[in-house]
């Protein structure tokens, strides 16, 4: 895991009088043990892998630490559902590629992208924070061939 994670964690920790514990712990490591987006109940069962102590209830409070402390953002694709990115240290403007047949999320970044997003909140007269796009399509490899092998991945992951 990378030690900024580490360290700006510890320094939010200290920061809200919190203590940092065997659980969190787990929490933290199993969150940024992959590049890939998680919701919260994907991040219980990848954590009760590790510890089968650790409760719904920890998660959401630790995702909510995560979030407050800026190592997680919470990301809309479009399902329903709140899903976690861990890849906003290094890539903080990526934005979001989404297949509506196989689920699979692309994390792309375009400075015309960026300079579009400058371009319409600053001629509406705002002052652009954060930003973020989401495009929803269909790839070609399950049209082309009418199998996906991210499908299939997705699948087999879910089932293991």
């Amino acid at each position: 895991m990378d030690s900024r994670i580490k360290e700006r964690l510890e320094a939010h920790l200290v920061a809200q009088g919190l203590r940092r514990t065997k659980q969190r712990d787990v929490i933290v490591e199993a969150a940024f043990a992959t590049d890939d987006h998680f919701n919260a109940d994907e991040l219980l069962e990848k954590t009760r892998k590790l510890d089968r102590t650790i409760s719904r209830a920890t998660i959401y409070r630790t995702l909510q630490l995560l979030v407050d402390c800026d190592l997680l953002r919470e990301v809309d694709l479009g399902r329903d559902q709140t899903f976690y990115d861990p890849n906003f240290l290094d890539k903080p403007q990526h934005n979001h590629l989404i297949c509506l047949d196989c689920d699979r999320v692309v994390e792309f970044e375009d400075e015309n992208a960026a300079l579009l997003h400058d371009c319409i909140t600053r001629r509406l007269g705002f002052q652009p924070q954060m930003k973020s796009m989401r495009i929803q399509a269909k790839c070609d490899e399950l049209s082309r061939t009418g199998q996906c092998k991210w499908k299939a991945q997705r699948e087999a992951a879910m089932q293991a």
